[in-house]
């Protein structure tokens, strides 16, 4: 049987809430989408912040951080689509 969870990680003002599945073998599976999505929410919050003039983080760290974090979500979603597809990234 499936058990069902959520994660949710904290934020200045909101929580994000990612479903969780464990599998019959207690294998922790999170769907692509969700964690793409999730990545290129926190780069984007991240940016918000340094917009509003928040204490303590660097502008330009915070830009490459969230330019990271948006290739690496490109690369699940290519991987996945390649996957769906029957080809490879």
């Amino acid at each position: 049987m499936r058990e069902r969870r959520a994660a949710t990680i904290p934020d200045v003002n909101r929580e994000v809430t990612l479903p969780l599945i464990v599998d019959d073998r207690g294998t922790l599976q999170v769907a692509a989408a969700d964690v793409s999505k999730l990545l290129r929410t926190l780069g984007g919050r991240w940016l918000h912040l340094v917009e509003a003039g928040a204490d303590g983080l660097d502008e330009d760290t915070v830009a490459a951080l969230t330019i990271e974090l948006a290739k690496l979500a490109d690369r699940i979603d290519v991987a996945c689509i390649a996957h769906s597809s029957g080809g490879t990234p």
